[in-house]
């Protein structure tokens, strides 16, 4: 009766304790980001401090903890490992992203004044098990915030596992009733004989041999515990009683495996535990350097939280770094800039309101938008814009038939002005839109992708990763509406619309001042500004005019192929003695491998199957002919389905052309790629991917133009490098690959062979991308030993290239980032890892991402250029694709010359070397011929 009136008082003052199994929480938020890691402008994996940090806030303002603590497992051996030595021994060792991370979670920890509990030969169960009962007594209703089901043992009246949610199910409490229908079971205690029958792999917890989870319920059911099971094994027949009688001893160890102690020598420090998150500069500093730009204001604006004694900050609005200082705000302040405006967004009803928004831009003229589409006659069309000004004012404007032509006039005073900056997401796609509707971009842009692009070039750039880093809001269940298949915007309510377009406005509005403020810290604004921008209009331009294609002569090409296909399909069947589906991985590695005994143990996949990738076949040449004409056959089938069968179904039924889409933020180092068709991909060293090109064919009155840069790369090496030897093979125009082979073979260079230039090339080239020995004798056939000696005698002959490869890896292990001459970021977080593999990858990076970003940064400067001229000159031949480091034009018979000039001229005297840019310049009526 005491204890309980004891209780029942302490439990009226409110005292809720949090116990938080540190590093479940902290392993959970590290994989929850492993195929999307965040990565600091420092080059910091912050995924699972991030992760950690976020499940940490959520609890302290949703569910408002009096007292919390954080309890860590210590590397010291505990009592399990003395009873029974494979005790999780087969557990990998910690990833790197989370040893680098323990430190910072140390200072959050310590900054948010919130205890780290350990004690030496125990695990943070134990000890989270003995603070839970302890302060039961003590009259708390504790949570222990972990997903493993061990600690399910320990729930009472007043104990609870706090479950903590993911994407695909919800955060769980579980009570005793929980519990009990969890395991279907009657007591919470019989969860230890529950888990010591079935063991538990994770733990290397062995259980009894042929136990299930069913078997163990009904065990469980029928003799109430695992000692009552082994007093009852009379009562049990067949294997499954000789493996319970053989499992005792191992049964009853398990047991005490699983049981978490709860007498674990640490003291219950109430005082200490007390949440009292009170000194804001340690937290504001801290989240600067980790670069969570708004997590914080989650704790800080909460005054429920923060109301004991706030230490006093300046009231400054930016930092000596230029970065907002959220914490000098008062709390509205505050929720202005992090949290949507929803209520506040508005459905234009009129042109005349549009009209007053315009008038009032004349102090701040920064605006972004987001338009929304249909796709009436699969053609798309925007139904729609929504605009977010600097006054805080969002509007929905639906273009309908009545007001269209008004609110377009409207939208050109915006959009035309060059005094406006203009803020968008995807905006080359947008301005396509805008481009159909009549209204010509000018003035400033900014786009929310690119500029994550630069500064985090590893990662993904979608708008729902971006708002979720900068801004901690959340856009994922809207973006899955819209993101579903046969999804139209039209077909859906205009206060859909107005929302789903509103947020993005917002969103995109916020995360200007932090994306901005970021590039001007990493000293990336010339680049955003001056090459991807610009160049985004030029890009925009070029997919909007394409390329025409030859149908005829790929529908011809398609039926050379098939009978090359149908003759490969017999000579594999006859080869083989059998009929298969030779597309089939699974089939063909039956074939080759059980019924061919090609290897006598061959490689497997992770799913069990034999491995006939691209690098294993290629392994296997020479073993038998088959393997051959497998790798031509598939050859066959992806330049079939990929080009060959595949351009003429994506030719657009008005303009009659191909419309590539160049994507601008995928590749890290700085390169263009593009999609529908992969036109990077073309093989151009063999015949067949040859007559690939010969189909892409010049508009009528017009000849194709290709102008390509001559090793480029090779000559940004001797720039960096600064070696003499390739400087002046460079600035004499000597032939590199020949000058290359003169000095590593010691000849004459007028007594260099074919065979000699071909492995210098190699070698030229392969230094570039950090070639070993082994990739370089497997290149150009060669052994290993003489590979050696060659690249040995490589780094004799231009020492200089040696050093700059050494002092790039260098200054990479000093600021794990490289950039190139134009200030383009490759961030190499394995640079400094003990993993030798991770590490070596990371150092071929440093090696080759200044150097290949450079190159990329140069054309792209041409291309700004060349397009500039084109238009100064009123020249009616356009600039239609880029590949690598090559430009195609579409050019007008007689302005050939002129604009053969601008394009010599712009791509030489894009960048200044330390020796000369070379362009090679051709002309045809198709690609093939040009190049």
């Amino acid at each position: 009766v005491h204890y309980k009136l004891y209780f029942y008082l302490n439990m009226r003052e409110g005292k809720k304790l949090f116990l938080l199994d540190a590093f479940a929480l902290i392993y959970r938020g590290y994989f929850a980001f492993a195929k999307n890691p965040r990565i600091n402008s420092k080059g910091l994996d912050t995924s699972a401090i991030y992760g950690f940090t976020n499940s940490l806030v959520e609890v302290i303002k949703n569910q408002k903890p009096s007292h919390l603590a954080v309890v860590f497992d210590t590397p010291k051996p505990t009592q399990r490992h003395v009873d029974f030595p494979s005790y999780k021994a087969q557990r990998e060792a910690m990833p790197e992203g989370i040893s680098n991370a323990l430190p910072y979670i140390d200072k959050l920890l310590e900054a948010l004044k919130i205890p780290k509990l350990y004690k030496d030969g125990y695990e943070a169960d134990d000890v989270i098990g003995t603070l839970a009962k302890k302060a039961e007594k003590k009259g708390y209703q504790v949570y222990m915030m972990t997903s493993d089901k061990d600690f399910a043992q320990l729930v009472s009246e007043n104990i609870f596992m706090y479950r903590p949610g993911n994407k695909w199910q919800p955060t769980q409490v579980w009570g005793i009733a929980e519990v009990l229908e969890r395991f279907q079971i009657s007591k919470v205690n019989q969860v230890i004989d529950f888990l010591a029958m079935m063991g538990d792999a994770s733990d290397n917890i062995p259980g009894i041999a042929g136990v299930g989870k069913k078997t163990a319920q009904k065990f469980i059911s029928e003799f109430g515990s695992i000692e009552g099971l082994f007093a009852n094994t009379d009562k049990l027949q067949g294997k499954i009683q000789e493996k319970v009688i053989s499992s005792k001893e191992i049964g009853m160890l398990s047991k005490k495996l699983v049981t978490i102690i709860t007498d674990v020598p640490i003291e219950f420090d109430e005082s200490e535990m007390e949440l009292n998150i009170s000194d804001r500069s340690k937290i504001e500093n801290l989240f600067n350097e980790l670069e969570f730009r708004n997590i914080a204001n989650r704790i800080i604006k909460d005054e429920n939280l923060t109301n004991k004694h706030i230490e006093p900050v300046q009231a400054n609005n930016t930092d000596q770094n230029n970065q907002i200082d959220l914490f000098s705000k008062e709390p509205n302040e505050i929720n202005s800039i992090n949290q949507l405006k929803e209520e506040e967004y508005k459905i234009c009803d009129s042109p005349q309101i549009l009209k007053e928004q315009i008038d009032k831009m004349s102090n701040s003229k920064i605006v972004s938008f987001q338009s929304v589409t249909s796709f009436l006659a699969e053609t798309k069309k925007i139904i729609g814009i929504s605009l977010s000004f600097s006054n805080n004012e969002i509007i929905y404007v639906p273009l309908n038939d009545k007001n269209r032509n008004s609110y377009i006039d409207l939208f050109k005073e915006i959009f035309e002005d060059k005094d406006v900056t203009k803020l968008a997401y995807n905006l080359k796609e947008q301005l396509k839109l805008f481009i159909s509707i009549g209204i010509k971009f000018k003035g400033k842009l900014f786009d929310i992708a690119l500029a994550h692009y630069i500064l985090h070039p590893d990662l993904r750039h979608d708008l729902g990763l971006i708002s979720e880093s900068y801004l901690s809001i959340s856009i994922e269940k809207e973006e899955a509406i819209a993101n579903k298949a046969k999804f139209d915007f039209s077909s859906h309510s205009l206060d859909f619309q107005s929302k789903w377009s509103c947020k993005r406005a917002d969103i995109i509005h916020q995360l200007h001042t932090y994306l901005n403020t970021e590039l001007e810290k990493n000293k990336s604004l010339d680049l955003f500004n001056n090459i991807e921008m610009p160049l985004l209009k030029v890009l925009c331009n070029m997919e909007k005019e394409g390329i025409s294609l030859d149908t005829e002569l790929l529908r011809n090409y398609s039926k050379e192929l098939n009978l090359v296909l149908e003759e490969n399909t017999k000579k594999i069947y006859d080869l083989s003695n059998s009929n298969f589906n030779i597309s089939s991985p699974k089939q063909l590695g039956q074939v080759l491998f059980e019924k061919m005994n090609l290897v006598k143990k061959p490689k497997k996949t992770k799913s069990g199957q034999y491995s006939t990738s691209e690098e294993t076949l290629q392994k296997l040449k020479g073993t038998h002919e088959i393997i051959d004409y497998i790798l031509d056959y598939r050859e066959l089938k992806k330049l079939m389905s990929t080009y060959v069968d595949a351009l003429p179904e994506i030719i657009d039924a008005k303009t009659k052309k191909i419309h590539t889409t160049f994507n601008q933020s995928v590749a890290s180092t700085g390169r263009l790629s593009s999609v529908r068709p992969n036109l990077q991909n073309i093989p151009i060293r063999t015949e067949r991917g040859m007559k690939i090109r010969e189909a892409f064919i010049a508009s009528e009155g017009c000849v194709l133009m290709a102008a390509d840069y001559s090793q480029i790369e090779l000559r940004i090496m001797a720039s960096l490098s600064k070696d003499k030897g390739m400087l002046d093979a460079f600035n004499r125009g000597i032939d590199i690959h020949s000058a290359t082979a003169a000095k590593v073979y010691n000849v004459n260079i007028e007594n260099v062979d074919r065979s000699m230039r071909s492995a210098a090339k190699s070698v030229n080239f392969g230094i570039i991308y950090g070639i070993s020995a082994f990739g370089l004798s497997q290149h150009i056939g060669i052994s290993r030993k003489e590979s050696k000696q060659i690249i040995d005698q490589y780094f004799e002959e231009f020492p200089d290239v040696k050093n700059y490869m050494d002092l790039s890896i260098q200054k990479a292990r000093e600021n794990e980032f490289v950039e190139t001459l134009y200030g383009r970021r490759r961030y190499l977080k394995d640079i400094n890892s003990r993993n030798a593999v991770m590490r070596a990858s990371a150092e071929r990076n440093a090696i080759n991402a200044p150097i290949q970003g450079t190159a990329a940064d140069i054309i792209k400067i041409a291309m700004i250029e060349i397009s500039k001229k084109i238009s100064e000159e009123k020249l009616k031949s356009k600039m239609i694709l880029q590949i690598h480091d090559e430009l195609i034009f579409d050019t007008l018979i007689e302005e050939k010359d002129k604009l053969k000039s601008i394009v010599q001229s712009c791509m030489i005297n894009a960048s200044t070397l330390d020796v000369p840019l070379v362009v090679d310049i051709g002309l045809g009526n198709n690609w093939l011929e040009a190049h």
